[in-house]
């Protein structure tokens, strides 16, 4: 398990198997993006793990920390490699829903 923290945000990893999860807690912003960005970049062109955003402790995200998620999508998707927003409050989630990305980050089902 690997945690990165500043005063108002941490990122913690957990690999299990094949599975990295990374558990967002607190403000995910301007201020913090460059730590979030340092955490993520190992994890997402990595083909070997599945990769979990956890977001069950996010108390605000801001147009940066959405356009990073969307980053890290567009980046698993052109690997073609698993990517899914999990435990989404619903404050962030009626945000995604007003921007139209909810349905960019709902798990998607395995078509093999």
């Amino acid at each position: 398990m690997n945690t990165h923290k500043s005063e108002k945000f941490q990122a913690i990893t957990e690999t299990e198997g094949s599975v990295c999860t990374v558990f967002l807690i607190g403000e995910l912003d301007l201020s913090v993006a460059p730590d979030f960005r340092l955490v993520m970049e190992p994890l997402v062109g990595d083909k070997g793990l599945d990769l979990v955003i956890n977001l069950k402790e996010l108390r605000y995200i801001d147009s940066t920390g959405i356009g990073i998620l969307l980053s890290i999508l567009k980046a698993r998707h052109g690997l073609e490699v698993k990517f899914t927003v999990v435990e989404v409050p619903s404050q962030i989630q009626k945000l995604f829903d007003m921007t139209g990305i909810s349905k960019f980050f709902a798990p998607q089902e395995d078509s093999h």
